[in-house]
């Protein structure tokens, strides 16, 4: 039951509304601060030293300044560190309270506290323990490292004002240290950093007479309270391999070094200790298996926040941990970053705002839920801060106090205290809904299938044997095999139960009429091929639609069930909810993964073969889309062509300026080159798994640009054909350069000019000449781009002979046509007669002939349109054009369905009899009876 906060109170505005303005009267906006108890025993107890604080926000330098002004007046190093937080807690209840502060304004100043105390008392500490025991040396002779590992909300630098924090100690290499002056007293490392941590707490953590620094919780260390204090880099890797469990890869999220400040410049030391974190937190797999993870954890916070407020039912009113409080917020944000980070790099960040920030960017939470969690989070937080503020007491709990609940709701700017209720009340159902939402509250709720039954599963064999009775024959015959099929017999036990929920959920659908048992069967081989990749059957199971999606796009065609056996990760696609509502957006794709390349630079993970994969998943990804908008109707064949072919110059792109800047000969910042397209790429008409039919030009002084340019294109063609784990990307076909396959890789723009216009004794044939009318510039320089334009035309519009131009076509086609053998009585719906071909060929032969004449014939427009444009000019007969482009794009339909199913492009003629004769119809005006 979801009751309201303080609902059912009717209000309590009117008994409230006197304290308010009793406390408004008594205490201006501009003395807001005076409420605080806390502030009130700061200002009695160190009355000398709150002048010794520089005025202003306590930034790093104040801190640093109070600390010696306050060691000054001879207070040692421990206690003139309490001393320094009470000075810059007060500042801080000031700013906030009566200034308005923001809330890093709050937040960055605590966690630079604990920063600077904690360098303050690791400098202490190792100076102690070097006099008695010497340095902690490695074996090189260098320094051993001691990494003080803030977690939580000190490592995201967003600390609230009477937090604990929350520490993990590693050091980098195990060994021993030299000893004292007297070289006695040898210890390891572990014990000379054991004596630091406990000496660190002495001077952090102790609570005296002032009170204490932080206080400090290791219990997320390794094996918690039970494990050692401090641990080696050695030793932390295998606990992670290991023993790490799954609510602890979301601790680590947001784990940083935060002191001593000499380990944050050993640049090796860094990337060794996030060599070992980042693969722990984040998996190479999209991993939807952290759900029931969060779920069990999340569950267990709930549990104990209710039998702690059993005997207290004003602790139901906690703003952290309660339904609705900030650690939901948290949650939500962090599991969407789990399940991705692995894939998605530039989800990866710490603090919760930057966060909520990037997961919208990437389209994983619509903007204006992003920005309602966000404003959310901010007033949770402001509510907590000030709750602390009264007392100093690490408490989230509401105040019982009336004079209390009026002085928070007067420093948020509330009229009175039941608007403020309101405004909590309302955030808190805001955020609940949406982890509720997340976690599978709604999401279940939408899951009709038998497997949505909760309870503890059956054994997976009997489950299974259990499901039978519900499907259609031929899936009970292949779910029937599952039972004993050793795979299924490996999995893990909630793995296994996953399986089973779905084939229950699958055969509810079937027998609701909502999929069909083609695309059922499909989906059994499907995940058949993935039993060991545990985290797509998570993903269906927690994702409903996505598994409804997935269905109907088996169902579909037979193509994507093969395309998503070879790239499972790209199914996650389906659970985007514009997926249908978008068109493919090159200038995003490009900057999308830009940043994802920017975020691995920034942890050192920017090596070829990451890049290389990072490429192969935003492509499969991106072509993965159209296929889901191809098969649902959303998109024409011209359509799915369109964007097939304008991911393709996204990537080409891609792979010309990261392959440039990783060229260890490049002499120049941009490369001056550029790249052309022929055949479908350059018509824009790619289909799924089309070759790239390219060519390569430079023009470059440089006295080794040859050499340059032809290293270069050999890692860019490396770079698309290469298979890695993720796949491929292209084939490349370079066959169309000057002289061929004989010829050079990569060609100077001059040569591939005389070459194309005839210059000199080494020229193109008439069927280059042919190529040429659906090439286009695809990338490169502008100057070689406005060259380019300018041979094209040239080739095209030069003068010909008539005669020989279709003798020399029509010898091309039946020397292809030779090359493609079709079976009687079938008509092929690229190569026979009144074919695909047949209309290319006569759309070359016109724009050959006739471009110099109709300059509406030069551009690269499209077969379909340059039909129309020959039949506006006069060039064919009224009413022939059009229905040779109608003719053409139904034949274009018709192998595009094909290929989506798997099946043969040699149908029945019948079935595109008329199709046919309006091309034979063209090619008999155009070329004659030839054809």
């Amino acid at each position: 039951m979801r009751a309201r906060l303080w609902a059912g109170s009717s209000c309590v505005e009117h008994r409230l509304s006197t304290i308010v303005n009793t406390v408004d009267a008594q205490t201006p906006a501009t003395r807001q601060a005076d409420h605080s108890r806390f502030v009130q025993r700061v200002r009695r107890r160190y009355a000398a030293e709150l002048a010794c604080l520089p005025p202003g926000a306590p930034d790093k330098a104040a801190m640093r300044a109070c600390l010696d002004a306050l060691m000054a007046r001879g207070l040692a190093l421990p206690a003139a560190l309490r001393v320094l937080r009470q000075l810059v807690l007060e500042r801080l209840v000031v700013m906030d309270c009566e200034a308005g502060a923001s809330l890093e304004a709050v937040t960055g100043p605590v966690t630079w506290l604990a920063e600077f105390a904690l360098d303050q008392a690791c400098a202490l500490a190792f100076q102690e323990l070097d006099a008695l025991h010497g340095a902690p040396l490695c074996a090189s002779g260098a320094r051993a490292q001691l990494w003080v590992i803030g977690m939580g909300k000190l490592g995201a630098r967003e600390l609230n004002v009477s937090s604990d924090i929350d520490l993990i100690y590693v050091y980098d290499q195990d060994g021993e240290t030299a000893g004292n002056a007297d070289g006695r007293n040898r210890i390891s490392h572990h014990e000379y950093f054991a004596k630091a941590v406990k000496h660190l707490y002495s001077t952090v953590g102790e609570t005296t007479e002032h009170g204490n620094v932080f206080r400090v919780d290791l219990a997320l260390r390794p094996n918690g309270n039970s494990g050692p204090s401090a641990v080696s880099l050695g030793a932390l890797e295998e606990y992670f391999l290991v023993q790490g469990r799954e609510w602890e890869r979301f601790a680590w999220l947001k784990s940083r070094v935060i002191a001593p400040a000499t380990a944050l410049t050993d640049a090796a030391g860094m990337a060794a200790l996030r060599g070992t974190v980042l693969p722990f937190v984040f998996r190479r797999y999209l991993d939807y298996g952290v759900f029931e993870s969060l779920r069990v954890l999340h569950r267990q916070i709930r549990e104990h926040a209710a039998r702690r407020a059993a005997g207290n039912p004003g602790r139901a009113n906690d703003v952290k941990l309660s339904r609705g409080g900030i650690r939901e917020i948290e949650f939500t944000v962090q599991l969407l970053q789990v399940v991705r980070g692995g894939q998605f790099p530039e989800l990866r960040t710490r603090p919760t705002l930057g966060a909520l920030q990037r997961v919208a960017k990437a389209g994983l939470m619509p903007p204006e839920k992003a920005q309602a969690l966000a404003e959310a989070y901010v007033f949770l937080r402001q509510v907590e801060h000030r709750i602390q503020y009264l007392d100093d007491q690490q408490t989230h709990v509401l105040p019982e106090r009336d004079d209390d609940l009026a002085w928070i709701a007067a420093t948020l700017g509330f009229a009175n205290t039941c608007a403020f209720l309101h405004a909590l009340d309302a955030h808190r159902e805001l955020v609940a809904e949406e982890f509720d939402t997340l976690l599978g509250g709604s999401g279940q709720g939408t899951c009709k299938g038998k497997g949505c039954n909760g309870g503890a599963p059956r054994p997976a064999d009997d489950d299974l044997s259990a499901t039978l009775p519900q499907l259609p024959p031929a899936l009970a015959e292949r779910v029937q095999r599952w039972a004993e099929h050793p795979r299924v017999l490996a999995l893990r036990e909630d793995t296994r139960a996953r399986l089973v929920r779905l084939v229950q959920r699958t055969g509810s659908w079937i027998e609701e009429g909502r999929v069909g048992e083609t695309a059922a069967l499909r989906m059994i081989d499907w995940i058949e091929s993935l039993l060991r990749r545990e985290s797509y059957l998570a993903l269906l199971q927690e994702r409903p639609s996505v598994h409804e999606r997935l269905l109907r796009l088996l169902g579909a065609a037979k193509w994507p069930a093969r395309y998503l056996i070879q790239h499972p990760g790209v199914i996650d696609e389906l659970a985007s909810r514009q997926l249908l509502a978008e068109r493919f957006d090159a200038e995003a794709f490009e900057a999308e993964c830009e940043a994802r390349l920017a975020s691995l630079r920034v942890t050192g993970e920017d090596d070829e073969e990451t890049l290389l994969n990072l490429l192969r998943r935003a492509h499969h990804a991106e072509t993965f889309r159209t296929l889901a908008r191809d098969v649902e109707g959303v998109l024409t064949v011209e359509q799915v062509a369109d964007d097939l072919s304008a991911l393709a110059d996204a990537v080409l792109r891609l792979t010309a300026r990261w392959c440039w800047a990783r060229l260890k000969t490049r002499h120049r910042e941009v490369p001056a080159f550029a790249i052309i397209g022929y055949g479908k790429l350059g018509g824009k008409e790619l289909g799924y798994g089309s070759d790239l039919d390219i060519v390569f030009v430079y023009e470059d002084e440089h006295e080794n640009a040859a050499e340059i340019y032809a290293a270069f294109v050999r890692k860019m063609i490396n770079w698309l054909q290469v298979k890695t784990g993720e796949g491929d990307l292209f084939e490349i076909d370079t066959a169309l350069r000057p002289n061929g396959n004989s010829g050079l890789l990569v060609t100077r723009f001059e040569a591939y000019e005389n070459y194309q216009t005839r210059r000199g004794s080494n020229t193109a044939w008439t069927w280059e000449h042919q190529a040429m009318t659906r090439a286009r510039f695809v990338l490169g320089s502008a100057g070689l781009a406005d060259r380019f334009d300018a041979v094209r035309e040239a080739v095209i519009t030069a003068p010909r002979d008539e005669a020989a131009l279709r003798t020399e076509i029509v010898a091309m086609r039946d020397k292809l046509r030779a090359a493609h053998a079709v079976r009687a009585g079938r008509f092929d719906v690229k190569h026979s007669a009144g074919g695909m071909v047949d209309v290319e060929f006569v759309v070359q032969y016109l724009v050959l002939l006739h471009s110099n004449a109709h300059p509406e014939l030069r551009a690269n427009t499209g077969n379909i349109n340059l039909l129309q444009r020959a039949e506006a000019a006069g060039l064919l007969p009224a009413g022939m054009g059009q229905a040779a482009a109608l003719a053409y794009r139904r034949l274009r339909q018709v192998q595009h369905r094909a290929r989506l199913d798997e099946t043969s492009t040699q149908v029945d003629p019948a079935e595109l009899a008329a199709e046919a004769e309006a091309v034979r119809a063209l090619w008999r005006q155009v070329l004659g009876p030839a054809a």
